[in-house]
């Protein structure tokens, strides 16, 4: 997600670490800022926009600091501006503090804190952990010791960077779930979100661990552990590239952004389950407004069409409530028939989407309730729909959407959890499905380890002319973001539909040499979806199964198969799906050569309709 650089030593500390951000420009950014030690406090500069727009104002910057930190956002929390970017000072303004993550529990803190007489400036969850940490240090413990005892407060996946007016060349600094790395230099060191940014100046560097605290001066770097022992720090030498650090060593963006996706789900579902099992959405309509609606529209474009599918399935299923999905760029053009009852969702990775957009604006003019789920903060779609929920994915690099659709997908059951619990739906159990959604991030690493595997099976199945994108209920709309991401990037023709549709028309493509992959995840229709299996091999096609791990049926029949952990709920073992299918169209994109961030004839964010 965001940028985080620090530096402390012998240089101009904050030309070293503007430079940092640049050079972690390729992570995506909405605002920037620059905490600095100048005449005995903490100063700070920060703009929205740009980084050159911070860099019109180092001009009027002391050049003998030789202690700063820096941070270029990718809003979550409030609007991309500049009150809400980053650094954020506490209460007393004794320290200023940077920060990547989502703090789960940042309302139950604000109002804990206001009751004390604390006020805010933002709307971030930074300036609250600001003032939590602020809090700790007005006791006149050291600096790490305040930070230590201020994070066990919070609750949430981060990294935060803290300077103290008090304490000069001193950077404290602790991960909890987003990554973090030191640089050692010769009387100076270095941080980073990321390792590019720490190349310019040293190949040394130390990864620091889950729930550890660095204290970095110019002359030593100190680990701790969350209970204050100290840890051995342990240093790599990095031979990476530029161009590859900034993939983290990766071939390419999409690998990264696959790989991405365990930690893309727990930030999908950060602050939004309590510790009693209940899914919080904040900034969505009252409660009465859910037993209002009647109809849901779903209008998406591409991958995120798909994960409206997917939604539609959940909200029939769950809710009962009847659920359409459009192609945004056909949803103007039918005459839709939309009630004051209905509700018309708009899912988009980068809410510019030109289709999208002119369907949100028509649905506004017949002054329909709109809802935004939408990756950028301060995007038009997001400031356009009465109410929006963001998927805090982080940015997308790659054109082939991966990890966006993961989010999109978990934050649309998330909705329709939160709307079984306001109506208590009878036959939902909440309380099962958020446990399951807990385990998601785990389960998805399970996923990836079947990496080798899958480039194996790449190898036999790269010269195929054509490939069946093929499963049953939540497996067939899985499969057909699989046939999305295999024409992208492989290049390949795909067909794609529901398993029980071949018999009536597509079977007649199937031949020698035609591969046809199977989502067979759900237990309820593997009888069924074995029946398509035969149909396809009877006919010369070669099979390649994705299955779960206690299934035995599937393993007999195909070439080849895949098997991913099961969920309790088959609906979620469809989307854990999503990731061999990604991996499949990575692999033969890259045996057979092609580009694959950049796919020909296609752009990131369709802004033209």
């Amino acid at each position: 997600m965001c940028g985080i650089a620090g530096y402390v030593g012998p240089r101009n500390a904050v030309e070293v670490v503007y430079d940092q951000l640049k050079r972690l420009e390729y992570r995506g950014y909405d605002s920037a800022g620059i905490a600095y030690r100048d005449n005995g406090n903490i100063a700070v500069i920060k703009r929205a926009g740009k980084l050159s727009e911070l860099g019109k104002m180092l001009g009027e910057v002391p050049t003998d600091a030789h202690q700063a930190i820096a941070h270029s956002r990718w809003a979550t929390h409030g609007a991309p501006t500049d009150i809400n970017a980053h650094p954020h000072y506490d209460a007393f303004e004794n320290v200023a503090i940077i920060h990547n993550g989502i703090i789960e529990n940042y309302l139950d803190l604000r109002d804990e804190l206001m009751s004390r007489g604390h006020t805010f400036h933002s709307q971030t969850d930074t300036e609250i952990a600001a003032h939590v940490i602020g809090e700790e240090y007005d006791k006149g413990v050291p600096l790490e010791e305040a930070v230590r005892l201020g994070v066990k407060r919070l609750r949430g996946a981060f990294a935060m960077v803290v300077v103290s007016k008090r304490e000069e060349d001193k950077i404290v600094a602790v991960r909890n779930a987003s990554p973090l790395v030191v640089g050692l230099g010769e009387h100076e060191n270095l941080l980073a979100s990321d390792i590019p940014a720490l190349l310019p100046y040293t190949r040394r560097v130390v990864i620091v661990e889950e729930n550890d605290i660095v204290v970095l001066t110019p002359e030593r770097v100190r680990i701790v552990d969350g209970d204050g022992r100290d840890v051995p720090v342990v240093e790599q030498h990095i031979e990476w590239d530029i161009a590859a650090a900034e993939r983290g060593g990766y071939e390419h963006f999409m690998l990264k952004e696959i790989h991405e996706q365990p930690q893309v789900i727990r930030q999908a579902i950060a602050g939004r389950i309590d510790e009693q099992g209940h899914v919080r959405l904040e900034h969505v309509f009252s409660e009465h407004v859910w037993s209002d609606i009647d109809r849901v529209n779903i209008i998406a474009c591409g991958t995120a069409y798909h994960a409206g599918l997917m939604g539609k399935y959940l909200f029939e299923k769950l809710l009962r409530l009847p659920t359409d999905v459009y192609f945004s760029s056909e949803f103007r053009y039918g005459d839709p028939i939309l009630s004051p009852k209905s509700l018309a969702i708009f899912v988009s990775q980068s809410g510019e989407t030109a289709d999208t957009l002119a369907a949100l604006r028509l649905c506004k003019e017949r002054r329909i309730r709109t809802l935004g789920i939408v990756n950028v903060v301060g995007s038009s779609i997001a400031r356009e729909c009465d109410r929006t929920i963001f998927t805090q994915a982080g940015p997308e690099i790659s054109v082939a959407s991966t990890k966006a659709y993961t989010a999109q997908v978990t934050v649309l059951t998330l909705l329709a959890l939160y709307i079984a619990q306001i109506q208590e739906t009878a036959g939902v159990r909440v309380k099962s499905w958020v446990d399951d959604l807990v385990r998601m991030p785990e389960l998805a690493e399970k996923c990836l380890l079947l990496e080798p595997q899958i480039e194996q099976l790449c190898r036999r199945i790269k010269d195929t002319n054509l490939c069946f994108f093929l499963g049953r209920g939540a497996d067939a709309y899985v499969a057909m973001e699989g046939a999305l991401k295999f024409k992208e990037i492989a290049y390949i023709p795909t067909q794609e539909q529901p398993a029980g549709e071949m018999k009536h028309g597509p079977l007649a493509l199937v031949q020698q040499g035609v591969v046809a992959i199977f989502g067979a995840t759900d237990p309820y229709h593997v009888d069924k979806t074995m029946s398509n299996l035969k149909e396809v091999q009877a006919r010369g096609g070669t099979i390649l199964a994705i299955t779960t791990e206690n299934d035995s049926i599937m393993e007999k029949a195909a070439e080849s198969t895949l098997k991913i952990p099961a969920c309790s709920h088959p609906f979620l073992t469809a989307l854990l799906s999503a990731i061999p299918y990604q991996l499949i169209a990575y692999h033969v994109a890259r045996l057979n050569g092609h580009e694959i961030d950049q796919p020909r004839n296609l752009a990131k964010s369709v802004t033209v309709e």
